[in-house]
């Protein structure tokens, strides 16, 4: 037996037992005639006495040699500490070693392994299994096995079913690159890693399961922008004989039961907005409405005086800042330096600031009146004290831009408390996006997105404008959850494959085994799927999806402690068929 006991157990109703302890060495305090060690594992930590009175001299000297993080094993006798240290469970209490036996030792790590290190993200991630060892990252760790185990508990609860779908499958279009993997018994052609289970867990509701989870891997090979991993865990779930309304209610429910669980947060109000809704607002479709902060359309009363910039936009917009009319001049102009980086993009910015008085004062009062700014108090929802600031330009361009500001402004002013949860449920996507490159519409979401049942006339008239049976899951400004109703009917199925642009042949090529399962009896079905990793770290209070993911990748997709991807051995190659060319 290597411990009866792990590190963190140890108490003074334990003095006097005679125990066996295993684990890391911490640190290690040598006095000469007496040694404390700090002995570490996945629990605590235990302070180990070493005594040249009461410790026989070979231990004395094994224990002399002991370095950072060399495993090892210890008997001995719990006694009472003179020094107590209250910061740790286990502060009472030391262990008077009397034997004691090096199982491994180790070389002086790259890092030193306390919660606050001394090493940088990508040397602790070339490290990761040392830096699984800290604190922080271990409970993280052990945090995201408690959520993953409360899914499960409630989905089960639910009669929801958990089945494993293929990860070598066919290559289909679902808005990313695949990653692909040449096959040895099938000359030139390939497996698709898979971007989601979409296609099997409509197929599993053709099986008539009826209720499926998943908590799976899913892939990508695209650009790694926005703290995005090539591989990415996803809560995956399908429903048969649902309508949209059963979805979110579903899970509504089990958020809530996540929140209770997970954070002890209760949480009562899933407002729901729509895509239109969301933009108009918030200038984006995963909206953090913990704050204000609303759009307040402009254009009315601004481009109805001399001021050209305004005259010649599409829109003019902007936001009131709460408390925020003390900024300076200089940090205004800071401000305005921010809106025009290159990450956002804006021209300029206007702005007004809301005295004490109820007077304004503005960056154009060349060109407005009192009136006028007090129209756009009004339409900002601005208070005395706050700073509107004002973008101007093309709509959806304008909208991101007056986003990105919010956001950052809601930051300044410590606004975003990743304690409070306030999740909203944003529906009636369009189901059709146009594409500038490829001169064609693409599924917003996937081709398989049922349109709303009174707008699938527009099909033909208006394709831009045909709302989505598609609904996300927001929570503090992330979507955490995507689905829609599916579509089951074959033959809406084909209308949609045409207007995305799919020949009949094309659409038998990539989807004929879903077309024909559709062809025996396919039920009505609808799901929704959570981004895992983003759930765990909105729920973990912290912004950065690596910090719970065991083994990470960095941003350019490498995988920096195994050093992978890596190039394969030609022997590899030639049993492929494949040449390699770099250019």
């Amino acid at each position: 037996m290597y411990r009866t006991h792990d590190c963190g157990s140890l108490r003074v109703s334990d003095v006097n037992k005679e125990v066996t302890l295993s684990g890391w060495v911490q640190k290690s305090r040598d006095k000469g005639f007496m040694i404390w060690v700090d002995l570490r594992d996945r629990y605590g930590i235990t302070q180990l006495i070493f005594d040249e009175d009461r410790t026989d001299e070979i231990v004395m000297k094994t224990a002399q040699t002991l370095g950072r993080e060399y495993v090892i094993q210890v008997k001995g006798t719990v006694i009472e500490r003179e020094s107590k240290n209250a910061k740790i469970p286990t502060g009472d209490v030391e262990i008077l070693v009397k034997e004691l036996k090096i199982l491994s030792a180790s070389k002086t790590p790259p890092f030193t392994i306390e919660d606050e290190t001394d090493g940088g993200e990508e040397l602790r991630m070339k490290y990761r299994y040392l830096d699984i060892r800290r604190n922080p990252v271990r409970e993280n760790l052990i945090f995201r096995s408690k959520v993953a185990m409360q899914v499960r508990n409630f989905l089960a609860s639910k009669d929801f079913v958990e089945v494993e779908t293929p990860v070598l499958i066919k290559s289909t279009p679902e808005g990313a690159r695949d990653f692909v993997v040449p096959s040895r018994m099938n000359e030139g052609q390939f497996y698709a890693l898979p971007q989601s289970p979409q296609t099997f867990k409509q197929l599993l509701m053709v099986g008539g399961l009826d209720k499926y989870f998943q908590i799976v891997k899913c892939f990508r090979d695209e650009d790694l922008r926005a703290d995005r991993q090539p591989e990415f865990t996803q809560i995956d779930c399908e429903m048969s004989f649902v309508e949209q309304e059963d979805v979110l209610n579903i899970f509504e429910e089990m958020t809530r039961h996540l929140l209770k669980e997970v954070k002890n947060v209760q949480v009562d109000k899933f407002p729901r907005m729509t895509y239109q809704e969301a933009m108009e607002k918030y200038g984006n479709d995963k909206p953090d409405i913990r704050f204000g902060m609303e759009f307040g359309d402009l254009s009315a009363f601004a481009k109805a005086r001399d001021f050209k910039i305004f005259n010649e936009a599409e829109i003019v917009v902007g936001i009131a800042v709460p408390g925020a009319a003390s900024m300076t001049r200089k940090e205004i102009d800071k401000l305005i330096d921010w809106v025009k980086r290159p990450q956002v993009g804006a021209l300029g910015m206007v702005y007004v600031k809301c005295n004490e008085d109820g007077s304004f004062k503005s960056s154009v009062d060349k060109f407005y009146s009192q009136e006028d700014l007090a129209q756009w108090a009004e339409a900002t929802g601005a208070q005395a004290g706050d700073l509107i600031c004002v973008l101007s330009g093309p709509t959806n361009k304008t909208r991101t831009q007056l986003s990105a500001l919010r956001m950052e402004m809601a930051e300044r002013l410590g606004l975003r408390n990743p304690e409070e949860f306030a999740p909203l449920w944003v529906i009636d996507f369009p189901l059709l996006e146009w594409d500038e490159d490829t001169e064609r519409y693409h599924a917003m979401h996937h081709p398989f997105t049922s349109p709303k049942p009174e707008d699938i006339e527009k099909l033909s008239t208006d394709p831009g404008n045909v709302r989505a049976n598609a609904y996300d899951l927001v929570l503090n400004g992330n979507e955490i959850g995507g689905g829609s109703v599916r579509i089951f009917d074959k033959e809406l199925q084909a209308l949609m494959f045409n207007h995305l642009g799919f020949t009949p042949e094309e659409a038998r090529a990539q989807f004929g085994f879903l077309m024909d399962a559709f062809e025996y009896g396919a039920p009505p079905h609808a799901g929704l799927a959570f981004g895992f990793d983003r759930l765990v770290s909105i729920l973990g209070g912290q912004e950065t999806i690596r910090d719970f993911i065991a083994f990470p990748k960095n941003n350019s997709g490498r995988d920096v402690m195994i050093d992978a991807p890596a190039a394969i051995d030609q022997e590899q190659l030639q049993e492929l068929n494949l040449k390699v060319t770099v250019e």
